[in-house]
């Protein structure tokens, strides 16, 4: 299974490795001139969450320098046994001025479920004041032995929380791993779920990273039109069966933000090895 750990853990270089190019966001905003992304590009933190941790703002503004111009973060309290403990300190305006002031925007964070059950009502006040209008669900955190009764009984939940940040103006998403790729007495997880969210008040969150299974993007896009809102980005190489820079995969970009306009995706983060960002933006902003 090729999941956000193993893509930190197999990097072959670091994020130093990345040349730090200077910064200007008036250059940035203009470069975002692609035919095919019509969105902002961004960047989930989690494969760079050590240099975060060690210099958030110098790091925002290297991935800035990239070309990237908007960030989805991982909630400090809800990852803090992932090492995220140091950016807790860090209240919502002032983290909303960092990543500004680095020339991104912040939209969306993933959240953990348990934070989601337990503390949701503080989690809805930090995301309003910090510039939030996604809080994406990165996963239910259900046993490999999970029955389709307990999957169905977290989507429940969801759409329990969904149907209160929508209250408060925010969306909930709902981030799918390999996992819910996977059948369960001969059905698809996946498949399930989308039968089963409020169509309302939880969207989707969709993991390009699925393609190293066999499952498209752009095929679920159009199969359940309306119900995505943004969109993790990788590649994968079945010459290497590893993964790749964006554009060097078997991934079809142009097939996937056609698909993905169409259905109404608003965020795009790149979510992959450190040493592949500066390769993936250039392809993404020239395509």
């Amino acid at each position: 299974m090729i999941n956000r750990r193993r893509f930190i853990k197999n990097s072959a270089m670091g994020i130093g490795s990345i040349a730090i190019a200077s910064h200007c966001p008036q250059v940035l905003m203009a470069s975002s001139n692609s035919k095919t992304l019509k969105k902002p590009l961004g960047f989930q933190v989690w494969t760079i969450k050590d240099q975060l941790i060690k210099d958030f703002s110098g790091t925002l503004k290297m991935m800035a320098s990239l070309g990237y111009q908007s960030v989805e973060m991982c909630s400090p309290p809800g990852y803090e046994s992932s090492g995220f403990r140091p950016l807790m300190k860090i209240k919502a305006s002032e983290m909303k001025k960092i990543v500004n002031d680095a020339g991104l925007i912040l939209e969306s964070t993933h959240y953990g479920m348990d934070e989601l059950r337990k503390n949701l009502n503080e989690r809805i006040d930090f995301a309003l004041e910090s510039g939030q209008k996604q809080m994406i669900c990165s996963s239910f955190g259900l046993p490999k032995n999970a029955t389709i009764s307990d999957w169905l009984k977290a989507a429940d939940e969801l759409n329990e929380i969904g149907a209160k940040t929508k209250n408060s103006g925010i969306q909930t998403g709902f981030h799918n791993h390999h996992t819910e790729f996977s059948e369960i007495n001969g059905q698809l997880i996946y498949d399930v779920l989308m039968g089963h969210f409020d169509e309302q008040a939880v969207k989707m969150q969709f993991q390009v990273a699925v393609i190293s299974i066999g499952y498209k993007a752009a095929t679920y896009f159009e199969k359940y039109p309306g119900r995505f809102i943004s969109a993790h980005l990788a590649d994968w190489s079945l010459t290497n069966n590893k993964q790749v820079a964006l554009g060097k995969g078997i991934v079809d970009w142009k097939e996937f933000f056609a698909a993905a306009e169409k259905c109404g995706i608003s965020n795009y983060f790149v979510e992959m090895d450190p040493d592949t960002f500066k390769d993936s933006a250039n392809y993404i902003l020239k395509i």
